[in-house]
């Protein structure tokens, strides 16, 4: 009689199960070496106190050094794991819990608590929370960017009052670099930058298209901010890229503009008005970009009826207004914890078009070259998923699914004559 159990395959941990396994263990190894560091530090000085030493400074320099000699790091290094592991287990002890039970990383830890830490005190609890919430579910990458817009959230209130003191300090500087290269740094409002970078960006590539042009995009990029700056000309610029104007996506709940102060509208919930990319903008500037500055595409939280949202099988390429609301829907790119703005994605459509898919806001999302590069030639799939409003459904080469959220939701518009159809 044969004692083998025939086990289904899928029951047995893959390769990915065994590096997640791993990746878990360590996870609890590095939170149960912060502790140890911290104790290791509290108890360097109660022995001092019990010697008469009061010199905590000089105790504390002694323990980064031992630090460092038995790790073999840096001194620096050292301290910066003192300096995490006491925030850890004396400040922040709910972070360490959840590090332990491998729900984040170590990674996630280090940027969650650098930015609490940042905050002024009485800001911290309203991110604390949410922040370990974020750190559970998303990766790395997304968990930042996510954080940043808690923050800014939080901190929206006083925007315009901290606008108008980091305004005063806008200058320019540079950098000098080897093999008689230097670096140009420019301190000034994020939006002009933004915009500035997207229009230097725009003419280049306008160059580099040109044929017999042998410069990069990143070489094209930095000769035409040098033309700008040092002539005030475009004169050895093809004639299509001269005039080229600065597109920044800016979007601004219609309510927002109602309330005299960022504090007023704070306490109506309202959210910030957001320049893609960028983040929250004081409501004086939104203000002036919703007043009709020229370059500025400007999206209500709210869209009008008018928007196409569907042109089914009768073409391809969809309409500009469809591709302005697909990538607003999105902000980014819809791969797994991808950053990249929207603005600088390929529009894909989730369903082939050359397996029936259709050109509508349900099977369009926005992807970089990368991640639209793996999904049409790898293993990987993808599905919007029904009545999400835009999630998508990644699926790997061995099963595993991740969902990607949009970053705003669309309403749903409804025609007079059908409750089912779009309008």
């Amino acid at each position: 009689m044969s004692h083998d159990l025939d086990l289904d395959d899928r029951m047995l941990p893959d390769e990915l199960d065994l590096v997640i396994e791993a990746a878990d263990m360590m996870t609890v190894l590095a939170a149960q070496r912060l502790v140890r560091i911290d104790a290791m530090r509290r108890e360097a000085l109660r022995e001092a106190t019990r010697n008469g030493r009061v010199l905590t400074e000089v105790v504390e320099r002694g323990v980064r050094l031992e630090l460092a000699a038995a790790l073999r790091i840096t001194e620096h290094a050292a301290g910066d794991l003192l300096g995490f592991s006491e925030a850890l287990v004396h400040s922040y002890p709910a972070v360490l819990v959840s590090m332990e039970r491998a729900r984040i990383t170590e990674r996630h830890a280090q940027i969650l608590i650098a930015a609490v830490n940042d905050l002024e005190p009485e800001f911290r609890p309203q991110v604390l929370e949410p922040g370990i919430a974020l750190a559970e579910a998303e990766a790395v990458g997304t968990f930042r960017r996510k954080l940043r817009a808690l923050i800014d959230a939080v901190r929206s209130a006083t925007l315009t009052e901290r606008y108008e003191r980091a305004l005063n300090r806008r200058r320019i500087a540079i950098e000098p670099d080897d093999d008689a290269m230097g670096w140009v740094h420019v301190y000034a409002p994020m939006v002009a930058i933004q915009a500035a970078f997207g229009r230097t960006t725009a003419m280049a590539k306008g160059i580099a298209a040109r044929e017999g042009e042998t410069r990069t995009l990143d070489q094209a990029r930095a000769d035409v901010v040098l033309d700008l700056l040092i002539d005030g000309v475009l004169d050895t610029h093809p004639d299509h890229v001269r005039g080229v104007q600065a597109t920044v996506f800016v979007t601004t709940p219609v309510l927002a503009l109602l309330h005299e102060s960022d504090a007023s509208r704070a306490a109506a919930g309202i959210d910030p008005p957001v320049v893609e990319g960028i983040g929250p903008i004081p409501l004086p500037v939104a203000r002036e970009l919703a007043g009709g500055a020229s370059g500025w595409t400007r999206v209500l939280t709210h869209p009008e009826t008018g928007m196409v949202l569907s042109v089914g099988r009768d073409q391809y390429r969809p309409p500009p207004a469809l591709q302005k609301l697909v990538k607003w829907r999105a902000d980014r790119c819809m791969g797994p914890g991808c950053g990249m703005p929207a603005s600088r994605c390929d529009i894909d459509h989730n369903i082939d078009w050359a397996l029936g898919g259709h050109t509508e806001l349900t099977n369009l999302g926005p992807l970089c070259e990368g991640h639209h590069t793996v999904r049409h030639h790898t293993d990987w799939s993808i599905r919007q998923v029904a009545g999400s409003g835009g999630a998508i459904l990644w699926t790997s080469p061995s099963g595993r699914r991740y969902l990607v959220e949009p970053e705003r939701a669309v309403p749903v518009f409804r025609s007079t004559g059908s409750r089912d159809a779009p309008f």
